[in-house]
């Protein structure tokens, strides 16, 4: 049996978290658009990070502050290992866009680090690692962006379980992401309050027909459930020009539209990706006559995970 590396880079895919109706517990993966993490084995017991580079540079250096940083201290201390990681990260995913910039960091690094094991933990053992430092960006555990960026596609992520969702494999999200900027945190504090029981009803109905519409491959149950009745209408007011965007999408014939992750970035999911260029590109003129310049990702629904880098 050979070594294990002393060094191992990995890339992990941005994410859309909540998909609209699945608040905290459900997202997928985004293809094309993700941070890279190199990690290395170093003698002291300890976790540095040495470098920050790509869109965002102005993260903290200390590791308990940083979301990848937190996550390979919590592995390194629930596996005991005798030696620590040093750390860089490549951002490729602007911080404050809603497509999960901050859990790729920490998926990323943790399956670098992983790699660097003798014996590796099985993907879905690292999820709780990639809970710990996902709460260091926002404040609590929850699994709807790292969760799809460990398996890849379509993911109900709860506190202790991982369950892929099938998707076909035409479907796709146009996602576009305006410049600007909303901090997860401020878009949090805008769900404080109380909810009607019957709004509470309706998103456990819709939710259920978006899951089982896309286990059966079923688009008019997509449609009939992917509307979000309890977290959108409390956000959207922090995007400019939300309701002018989403019937963009609708109109150019998406299944559903809602926010990506706290915001501002807002997805549609089509059952084509020919469909899925006609929204995004009638999405973003939405954004631009709300005076925001905007940049497209088109993704198949089903994206692949995060993965070891040659």
């Amino acid at each position: 049996m050979s070594a294990a590396p002393r060094q191992a880079r990995a890339f992990s895919p941005g994410s859309v978290g909540n998909v609209g109706v699945g608040f905290d517990i459900l997202g997928h993966a985004i293809a094309g658009l993700g941070d890279i993490a190199t990690v290395r084995k170093i003698e002291a017991p300890t976790v540095r990070i040495t470098a920050i580079t790509g869109t965002v540079t102005d993260l903290p250096l200390e590791a308990h502050r940083n979301t990848a940083g937190g996550a390979l201290l919590a592995l390194r201390e629930a596996l005991d290992l005798p030696f620590g990681f040093a750390l860089e990260i490549e951002k490729g995913i602007p911080l404050g866009s809603g497509l999960g910039g901050s859990a790729a960091s920490c998926v990323a690094a943790l399956v670098a680090a992983n790699a660097l094991l003798d014996a590796p933990l099985a993907t879905e053992a690292l999820y709780p690692f990639a809970l710990t430092g996902e709460a260091v960006a926002s404040g609590g555990k929850h699994g709807d962006n790292v969760g799809p960026m460990l398996l890849g596609g379509l993911v109900l992520a709860t506190a202790d379980r991982l369950t892929r969702i099938s998707v076909p494999a035409a479907w796709h999200a146009a996602v576009v992401h305006p410049h600007a900027v909303l901090e997860t945190r401020r878009a949090r504090e805008a769900l404080q309050g109380a909810y009607a029981l019957h709004d509470f009803v309706m998103q456990s109905a819709n939710l259920a027909q978006v899951l089982l519409g896309c286990e059966r491959g079923d688009a008019g149950l997509v449609r009939a459930g992917l509307s979000d009745v309890l977290v959108e209408p409390r956000r959207a007011p922090l995007i400019g020009g939300f309701a002018a965007v989403k019937h963009a999408a609708l109109e150019a014939g998406a299944m559903g539209s809602s926010i990506s992750g706290a915001g501002p970035s807002v997805f549609a999911w089509c059952e084509t990706k020919a469909t899925a260029e006609r929204a995004a590109t009638a999405m973003s003129a939405a954004f631009a006559n709300a005076g925001f310049a905007s940049d497209i990702v088109l993704t198949p629904i089903a994206c692949p995970a995060a993965k070891v880098l040659p």
